[in-house]
């Protein structure tokens, strides 16, 4: 059984009849009266948060919240279907359950499928993807100094923020969580050969190469000596 007196961020219980998940929790002690603990709650289903208090001493019966491990595959429209890759089981999950960043996800990608009781409820994307850019305004060689952004939509048709001198074809890192672009491998970098890092995006204005470039160059002119 799950104690109030020992709830912990994270922990997931069964309480009238709904799974929640402890997100905040206060133990108190007031001057006069009987200890509480004061919480905030989480419908893990329905993604509701309710303020409850609790006596210390209370129990629920703890509830086992799954998350596999599953390759999306494709969808005909209003299913979405996944597999495992262990046991190659394939499972549709309805389009109503899939969140807003699952715009970021496309075919083959690694995603997590929460279920409870063998009923899914959610689909966890993940965290960080590398899509390709398929339309934005031209960009601007060497322009990354101010911070400014412009819209871009990317292959699966999620729409981001990228800095300016990223043009149609480059390949960005997102932070599904954020919808933030973390990284872009620069297509205009003039020794591209070795341009695969996708944290290093700024480009040095009087070479056109990124960092990452302009030191794997060095190096190979130190080895030609």
């Amino acid at each position: 059984m799950v104690i109030a007196g020992d709830f912990k961020n994270g922990v997931t219980f069964e309480m009238d009849g709904q799974v929640v998940q402890v997100i905040e929790f206060q133990h108190v002690k007031p001057g006069k009266g009987a200890a509480f603990v004061r919480t905030k709650l989480k419908n893990v289903i329905t993604g509701a948060i309710v303020e409850k208090t609790f006596s210390p001493t209370d129990k629920f019966p703890p509830a086992y919240v799954e998350r596999r491990d599953m390759q999306y595959l494709y969808n005909d429209g209003e299913l979405y279907y996944f597999m495992d890759m262990e046991t190659y089981e394939q499972i549709p999950v309805g389009k109503d359950l899939l969140g807003e960043n699952f715009k970021f996800v496309k075919e083959e990608m690694i995603c997590k499928v929460v279920s409870y009781k063998g009923s899914v409820f959610s689909v966890e994307p993940p965290t960080f993807v590398e899509l390709v850019v398929t339309e934005t305004e031209p960009g601007v060689k060497g322009d990354t100094a101010t911070g400014a952004t412009k819209p871009a939509t990317v292959e699966t048709g999620a729409q981001v923020k990228v800095p300016l001198f990223v043009d149609a074809g480059t390949k960005i890192k997102i932070d599904t969580r954020t919808r933030r672009v973390s990284g872009a491998r620069i297509r205009s970098c003039g020794y591209q050969s070795l341009c695969n890092n996708l944290e290093h995006i700024r480009i040095r204005k009087s070479s056109g190469l990124c960092l990452d470039c302009m030191k794997a160059m060095s190096r190979r002119r130190k080895n030609q000596l």
